[in-house]
């Protein structure tokens, strides 16, 4: 049987990415989560290595002051002191990340247990990568005749033959019918290769016609 790399987080994460600095003014962190419509932006050391996070919560804590105006009486904090001016001073360092050969399966795990949106991707603790939800799906939303033709490819590439399948999708689930009988040590072999499919989320292995 061919050996087929595993789906990493490395296969799937946004390698483009916009960082900034410990000592980045809070003012230019804001004005990255707006131009560029993020939640977060990962904050980075010299040697690019993950220190924290800052997000639109960090940035927005203590930044938006009440109007005297509208309270009827006022707080015993009148809102004098500044808050911090730099992203050292208000990113969150308690991080949840990803190494970038971890599983996709338990990334979309981690995800969706810990309603995260995104989780930072390192390698040997360097930042590479971003895995969000959005990365997720886009390999869910997979046409599936393009799913249909790599899962046939793998199979007949395992099988040696062609024309001696019959594979289709539908809705992320392929149907596998072969013109002869499978043993059970072959029907589990097209379950591990479906596995590696990205985007197929099932497969049913139908009795030879």
């Amino acid at each position: 049987m061919p050996r087929r790399p595993p789906v990493r987080a490395r296969d799937v994460m946004t390698s483009d990415l916009v960082t900034v600095r410990p000592g980045t003014s809070v003012k230019s962190a804001v004005q990255i989560l707006v131009d560029h419509g993020f939640a977060a932006v990962p904050v980075v050391d010299g040697e690019d290595r993950l220190v924290g996070i800052v997000s639109e919560a960090d940035v927005l804590r203590d930044r938006v002051p009440s109007d005297p105006r509208l309270r009827l009486r006022r707080d015993a904090d009148d809102g004098s002191a500044a808050p911090p001016g730099h992203v050292q001073g208000v990113m969150t360092t308690d991080l949840r990340t990803v190494d970038a050969d971890a599983d996709v399966a338990d990334v979309a795990r981690l995800l969706v247990d810990e309603r995260l949106r995104s989780v930072p991707v390192v390698d040997r603790g360097r930042l590479v990568g971003v895995v969000s939800r959005r990365d997720l799906l886009r390999t869910v939303a997979r046409p599936d005749e393009q799913l249909r033709a790599e899962l046939l490819r793998l199979i007949e590439s395992y099988d040696g033959t062609l024309d001696g399948w019959d594979v289709t999708v539908r809705e992320g689930v392929a149907t596998v019918r072969r013109n002869r009988a499978l043993a059970d040590a072959e029907e589990g072999v097209l379950r591990v290769l479906a596995r590696t499919v990205r985007g197929l989320v099932g497969m049913r292995v139908l009795p030879s016609c």
